[in-house]
């Protein structure tokens, strides 16, 4: 079945970076799109980044408002990763982040991980 595995998170002080990664595995992920949540505390699940298939090699990028230009997704050359490289860390990015993917038809996603906990210190 279908698993992904969410590394990189931890403690780091305001202005910092961290990249998260994502592994899937299970499948073939090629034409999948893959994407970060997250959730932080006492507040619901938001969009972060995401990538979308294109075509051979080609993924599109969506990233959220919130961190535009702070953040970047990268797909791996192998399609079954994704990496989340943050920048400019703030305190309001602290939450639980979750990687997730499915299908290119699906509105939503099929899969999700664990969640990788990112602290942002002051």
């Amino acid at each position: 079945q279908v698993q992904l595995v969410e590394s990189g998170g931890g403690l780091v002080q305001a202005g910092g970076s961290l990249s998260l990664s994502c592994a899937a595995s299970g499948g073939s992920f090629e034409t999948y799109k893959m994407g970060w949540f997250r959730r932080a505390p006492g507040k619901e699940r938001e969009f972060v980044a995401t990538t979308r298939w294109q075509s051979h090699n080609r993924y599109s990028s969506e990233i959220a408002d919130s961190v535009k230009g702070r953040f970047t997704i990268v797909r791996g050359s192998a399609k079954n990763t994704a990496t989340l490289k943050m920048n400019s860390l703030k305190p309001d990015d602290t939450a639980v982040y979750y990687c997730a993917v499915s299908s290119p038809t699906t509105l939503g996603y099929d899969y999700w991980g664990q969640g990788t906990q990112v602290t942002v210190s002051s």
